[in-house]
């Protein structure tokens, strides 16, 4: 076991873990965020997908000893009452089917809309290549995303 202190959300938390620990279960279990989801366990499918920093990546794959002092937002973290354009979007277009995926999805597109806030279908095809929506709900999501950047854009 070691100490780690980790900025969730903007908060910090304090935990002692095994440094091999992934970031997804101490999330989940001791920060109780539960948004991020246990998918494969092998970084396949996209479930669990974070944002260290303005990087995406899959929480199940991210020891404790990675990312310590390093900034983590999960779907709880992009607004305190779901108004982030993307979640706004999501709903608005109604992406989910089942829903499993959804968290990771919106969070890849948000580290997509860092990196490209004006992204091609390419760019959004591309960057969210990695995350598996066992619905088919890609089109949606296409067009979710869409929406956001439309929002986006309107609001400036």
């Amino acid at each position: 076991m070691a100490q780690f202190t980790f900025t969730i959300n903007g908060a910090k938390k304090t935990v002692d873990v095994p440094p091999d620990m992934p970031i997804l279960w101490i999330l989940r279990d001791l920060a109780g965020l539960t948004g991020t989801k246990y998918g494969c366990g092998v970084g396949s499918c996209g479930a669990c997908t974070v944002l260290l920093g303005d990087e995406a990546v899959k929480s199940c794959l991210i020891s404790a000893d990675e990312v310590e002092g390093k900034p983590i937002t999960t779907i709880e973290g992009l607004s305190a009452d779901g108004s982030h354009p993307l979640q706004k979007a999501w709903v608005e277009t109604d992406v989910p089917q089942c829903g499993y995926c959804q968290t990771g999805q919106i969070m890849a597109a948000a580290a997509l809309l860092k990196a490209h806030p004006k992204p091609s279908d390419s760019d959004i095809d591309d960057y969210l290549s990695t995350n598996i929506c066992r619905c088919g709900t890609y089109p949606r999501i296409r067009e979710a995303i869409r929406r956001a950047v439309a929002e986006e854009v309107e609001e400036r």
